[in-house]
C-alpha cells in the first residue's frame, strides 16, 4: 500500500497529504477527516518531513512499530533508489512527458483533498473564514515558520471563538507509551548534541551529523531543507554546486518524499554513505513525532484544546488550498490543454471515483504518448 504510494505520489509534500487522505480516510476509513487533519497539524508543527511523519504515524497506528517501519520503507525506498541511481549516472532522460503528466495528476489529487477536507472541517462561517484567512496570510508570509504560524493562528482563533468540534473524541489511537516517548526525546538530544562531537572521527559520522542537523531544523516542508544542506555540504566543499543543483532538480521530478535528496548527496560518496544520509535526515523528525504523540493524545481530550484544534484544522484546509495554487498548480499548468488534462484527472477521481493509482497510471501513459496537453 505505502509502496504503491511511494511509486505514484508525485507533487511534493502537500500532494502526498492528499494521496494519503484519499487512501486512508476516503477509501479505507482508517480514521476520520478531523483526526487526519489533527495528525497533519501536529506533523506541521514539528520539524521534519511532514508527509513522511504522517505516513509513519499511520503505519504505527495500524500495525504497530513494524507497520511504521513498513510505511517508511514503502513510501521512501522507491525515490531513494532512483536518487541513488541518478547520483551514479543513470539520469532521468526521456521521461519529461511522463513527469509533466504526473504533475497534472497532483493538481487533481490536491484539489480533491481540499474539497473533501473543507466539507468536513469548514462546515460553518467561522471555520471557513479561518481557512480563507490562512490563504491570505500565506500570501504575505514566507519562510520556514510561515505554516507553523498560520496553524498556531488558526488554533488561537478556534480557542477564542470556542468552536464546537468532536476532534479529540474520534478513533485516532497511536500506541506510544510515555517511557518510549521520553527515550525518543533522549535519542533526539543525543543525536543533535553528540554527533557534532563525533563528526571529526570519520567521513561517515560527519555526514550523519550534517544530515541529522538538517533534518532537525526543517520547518515548513521538504523544500526548506535545500539551504540547510547547501550550507552543510556545498559551502564546505564536500559537494559541487552543479552536482547539488542537478540532484535537487531530479528530486523534484520523482514521486515520494523530497528528503530522499539526501540519498543522492550521500550516494556521491558511495552506497554506504547514501544509507547513512537517508537514515540520518529522516531520524530527527520521527524521533520528535514519537516523543510528542502520547502527550498530545492526553492534551487533545481537553475542551479548550479541541476548540483550538478545530481552528487549526480549518487552517490546514487553507494551507492545502494555498499550496493547490502554488506550487502545485503554478508548477504544473502552463496552458489551457494542460488545465483540461488536470480537470479530466479530477473528474476521474472526484466524480467517477476511480482509484488514484489508476488515474496516475493512465496519466503516465498519456504523458509518454505526448497527450498531456
Amino acid at each position: 500500500m505505502f509502496l504503491r504510494l511511494g511509486l505514484t505520489s508525485f507533487g511534493g509534500p502537500v500532494a502526498h497529504i492528499g494521496y494519503f487522505r484519499e487512501e486512508f480516510v476516503t477509501r479505507r476509513a482508517w480514521l476520520s477527516d478531523g483526526d487526519y487533519a489533527e495528525l497533519v497539524a501536529l506533523c506541521q508543527f514539528l520539524p521534519g518531513p511532514a508527509s513522511s511523519q504522517v505516513g509513519f504515524a499511520l503505519g504505527l497506528m495500524r500495525a504497530g512499530w513494524m507497520g511504521a517501519v513498513a510505511a517508511f520503507l514503502g513510501f521512501t525506498l522507491p525515490s531513494a533508489l532512483v536518487m541513488v541511481a541518478v547520483a551514479m549516472g543513470a539520469g532521468l532522460a526521456g521521461l519529461s512527458g511522463v513527469i509533466a503528466a504526473l504533475k497534472l495528476v497532483a493538481v487533481a489529487v490536491v484539489a480533491q483533498a481540499v474539497i473533501g477536507m473543507a466539507r468536513s472541517l469548514c462546515p460553518d462561517g467561522p471555520r471557513a473564514t479561518i481557512a480563507v484567512a490562512a490563504v491570505a496570510l500565506l500570501a504575505v508570509l514566507s519562510g520556514p515558520w510561515a505554516m507553523v504560524a498560520v496553524i498556531a493562528g488558526g488554533a488561537l482563533a478556534g480557542a477564542g471563538l470556542r468552536l464546537d468540534s468532536g476532534a479529540g473524541q474520534g478513533g485516532l489511537c497511536i500506541p506510544v507509551g510515555r517511557p518510549v516517548a521520553l527515550g525518543a526525546a533522549a535519542l533526539f538530544a543525543l543525536g543533535l548534541l553528540g554527533l557534532p562531537l563525533l563528526a571529526g572521527q570519520g567521513a561517515g559520522l560527519a555526514l550523519a551529523d550534517a544530515m541529522f542537523r538538517a533534518g532537525a531544523l526543517v520547518f515548513g516542508g521538504g523544500h526548506v531543507v535545500l539551504p540547510l544542506l547547501q550550507a552543510e555540504l556545498v559551502a564546505t566543499g564536500q559537494v559541487s554546486d552543479s552536482a547539488f543543483l542537478a540532484g535537487y532538480a531530479a528530486a523534484q521530478a520523482i514521486p515520494g518524499p523530497l528528503f530522499t535528496f539526501a540519498s543522492y548527496l550521500g550516494a556521491l560518496g558511495g552506497a554506504t554513505a547514501a544509507l547513512i544520509a537517508t537514515l540520518a535526515i529522516f531520524a530527527p523528525g520521527f524521533l520528535l513525532l514519537i516523543a510528542a504523540l502520547p502527550f498530545w493524545q492526553a492534551l487533545r481530550a481537553l475542551a479548550p484544546l479541541r476548540a483550538g484544534m478545530a481552528g487549526a484544522n480549518a487552517a490546514v484546509v487553507g494551507i492545502l488550498g494555498a499550496a493547490l495554487y502554488d506550487p502545485v498548480f503554478t508548477s504544473a499548468v502552463a496552458s489551457l490543454g494542460q488545465f483540461a488534462f488536470a480537470l479530466a484527472c479530477f473528474v476521474g477521481l472526484h466524480v467517477w471515483r476511480l482509484p488514484a493509482w489508476a488515474v496516475v497510471l493512465s496519466a503516465g501513459v498519456a504523458g509518454a504518448l505526448g497527450l498531456a496537453g
